[in-house]
């Protein structure tokens, strides 16, 4: 973790994941569309960094960069990501294949997409042990049951040898966590795991993902739109908007105190218990597109702060407290009363 020493936003000396300026464009015959823009943030060992936006943000593109699944066109244009201080985003295939099964796990939003329907959940368990260990078959079918139990799938000796479409969605999402954990990986990347799921389930894939991870030491980039889930699971926040950071700092800091104006109006759109609200705050407008983002600060059009500086110049990240919000408004000694207008009109 960060000491008191260490600069805002510097990713301290053991952090597990850096990811350096990245900047990620498709060519099209209009031109380059950059679709992620000179973000950084990091990652430390068995830490949980929520990364939050609309769709479109540039949540997921970030994700897949990491882990060397960028679908063509995307293209990584620019920036460093390091795991362990080790380059990887320039790796060969196979260099990154094999760090993806054993460095880093991945759990997806629709489970049928990580499991192939034409084999069993324990032959795909077994296979992706014996890739990257050197147990025996024998050996790598009692890790596979022993995963298979750690995820709660009931009769695990009977339903390893059942095929993916013979699970719930519920089910087929635990089989998935087995596999990312399998080879206990340093780093799991969920990518919108709960979404395909009943509300019901939801809650409880979420306990069992931050349980294993924490039992594992792994560290999670938990990828959501959901704020209610980044609240219950996350120790920090990255609040992304039209393929830039816009704030990141500690979840309860972020939730309770948001400093950009973008962040406070997705926090007011929340329903909470036990606060009487006569209406929620919308943000008015929608994100823009690709080949439509407006000079200057990206939320501009749609910001109830803004300034006309914000429609000249893109603002860098500045630290505020112990977190970094690219905003303008904390950019000069006024910087405090604008945060004290927030938290009013958030605790009205």
């Amino acid at each position: 973790m960060m000491s008191e020493s260490d600069p805002v936003g510097a990713a301290p000396r053991e952090a597990l994941l850096q990811v350096e300026n990245l900047r990620i464009e498709f060519p099209t015959r209009r031109g380059v569309l950059v679709a992620v823009d000179d973000i950084s943030f990091h990652i430390n060992e068995g830490e949980v960094l929520g990364v939050v936006g609309e769709s479109g943000a540039g949540k997921s593109l970030t994700g897949a960069s990491i882990i060397g699944l960028l679908e063509p066109p995307g293209r990584i244009a620019g920036g460093e990501i390091l795991l362990s201080g080790r380059r990887i985003d320039h790796l060969p295939y196979e260099d990154m294949r094999r760090i993806r099964g054993r460095e880093i796990g991945m759990v997806f939003q629709d489970p049928l997409t990580s499991l192939n329907p034409l084999y069993t959940v324990g032959r795909q368990l077994i296979e992706t042990i014996q890739t990257h260990t050197d147990l025996s078959e024998q050996a790598a079918r009692k890790r596979a049951l022993e995963l298979l139990g750690e995820v709660g799938i009931p009769a695990a000796s009977q339903r390893i040898d059942q095929y993916p479409h013979q699970f719930s969605g519920g089910m087929r999402q635990r089989v998935v966590i087995a596999l990312a954990l399998c080879i206990n990986p340093k780093l799991v990347i969920a990518d919108e795991p709960t979404t395909a799921l009943d509300v019901s389930i939801q809650a409880q894939i979420i306990k069992l993902l931050k349980r294993l991870c924490h039992e594992h030491g792994a560290a999670v980039m938990l990828i959501t739109h959901d704020m209610g889930v980044i609240a219950e699971t996350a120790d920090r926040v990255a609040v992304m908007y039209a393929g830039r950071i816009a704030e990141v700092g500690p979840v309860s800091q972020v939730i309770k105190h948001a400093r950009h104006p973008y962040t406070h109006g997705l926090m007011g759109s929340i329903p909470m218990i036990g606060h009487d609200m006569e209406r929620l705050t919308q943000i008015d407008g929608s994100m823009p597109r690709l080949t439509e983002i407006p000079r200057g600060c990206a939320f501009n059009p749609r910001c109830p702060k803004v300034m006309e500086r914000c429609r000249l110049d893109r603002p860098e990240p500045l630290p505020v407290g112990n977190s970094q919000v690219a905003c303008w408004l904390y950019d000069d000694p006024s910087a405090e009363v604008e945060e004290i207008v927030f938290g009013e009109a958030e605790n009205g």
